[in-house]
């Protein structure tokens, strides 16, 4: 209470389902991040036990790191080491801000992100599927280091655990893979799929739902794939960038496209997808043919039939929702 003058709102740096986020500063004059349980929200105690055993155990240096938590009468807080820059998708997404973030702090971002999402599949001493990664769980240092964070809905895998089934899909559309979307089925390759969008967001700034009112059929996903087979992939790009690294740019359009096929088992693991950005000199297979129209149109008539159940303020988020 004393770090952030009793919640004071001028210290508020952001909400989501779990709660909302306060900036503070200890006596020391460390600053940090204070994430918040909402007392009134029907989700949150599961994803706050959760989130605090599996991010204590977690070390790296793309991963967010947790500095202590509080369970207090019904207060849950997580307090995180402070990003100044707070997250991706305010650059990202924004005019003017956007202008800051050149090529090679694009690309940086990409393989830092890349780089965390290895060590949670492979190297770390749990075998993690975040489950939820988007542009808003990317915090920024401030040196624009990546940082993954928010592993609220993040699952264990034991290392001889291929893939799991649930009932109860969790994350944001427009990231899922089509085979979590529509059947619960979640592996290492689900988090490929998400990072694949992330990746084709980066690249175009633009987020994966924005032509939802527009002339075209599909996402950012099925544009990219429109522009790659009519050669036009640099189409893609965000007008704030420069074309100096084009053969660079033009590889990251075509991983992230391998990244985001219909089948999970045609996408690469994470090792593979670092391999590919930073060799130039290894050949990649043709994409294929994403299921960007199939998966958005029954993701669409579900949200239809079950809008009213969601949770999340701006209903990009989802937190129970049963596959047909």
């Amino acid at each position: 209470m004393t770090a952030t003058n009793n919640f004071a709102s001028q210290n508020k740096l952001g909400e989501g389902g779990f709660g909302e986020v306060y900036m503070g500063e200890l006596l020391t004059g460390q600053k940090i991040a204070i994430k918040r349980l909402s007392r009134n929200s029907r989700q949150g105690i599961l994803e706050f036990k959760n989130e605090l055993i599996l991010i204590s155990k977690l070390q790296h240096m793309n991963l967010v790191k947790l500095l202590g938590f509080c369970l207090y009468g019904e207060e849950r807080m997580l307090i995180y080491e402070y990003m100044p820059n707070k997250s991706l998708d305010s650059f990202l997404f924004d005019a003017n801000k956007s202008k800051l973030l050149d090529w090679q702090k694009r690309f940086g971002i990409i393989e830092g992100v890349a780089q965390g999402l290895l060590y949670l599949h492979k190297y770390s001493r749990l075998r993690v599927i975040h489950r939820d990664l988007k542009a808003s769980n990317i915090l920024l240092d401030e040196n624009m280091n990546p940082k993954i964070s928010d592993f609220g809905m993040a699952r264990i895998f034991q290392q001889n655990e291929l893939e799991a089934n649930t009932k109860r899909v969790v994350g944001t559309y427009g990231y899922m893979s089509p085979e979590y979307a529509m059947e619960g089925v979640f592996s290492i390759k689900s988090d490929v799929y998400s990072f694949g969008v992330l990746m084709l967001e980066i690249l175009s700034g633009r987020k994966n739902n924005s032509f939802f009112k527009t002339e075209h059929l599909f996402n950012l996903v099925g544009y990219a794939w429109e522009l790659w087979n009519e050669g036009a992939a640099m189409d893609l790009m965000d007008p704030a960038l420069d074309d100096s690294y084009m053969d660079q740019m033009l590889r990251c359009v075509h991983v992230g496209l391998l990244c985001v096929e219909d089948s999970a088992i045609d996408r690469p693991a994470m090792s593979g997808v670092l391999a590919m950005l930073t060799n130039d000199n290894l050949s990649l297979p043709s994409p294929k043919k994403p299921a960007f129209s199939l998966a958005r149109q029954a993701i669409e008539a579900h949200i239809s039939d079950k809008e009213s159940e969601c949770n999340s303020i701006n209903w990009a988020s989802i937190s129970n929702m049963v596959p047909r």
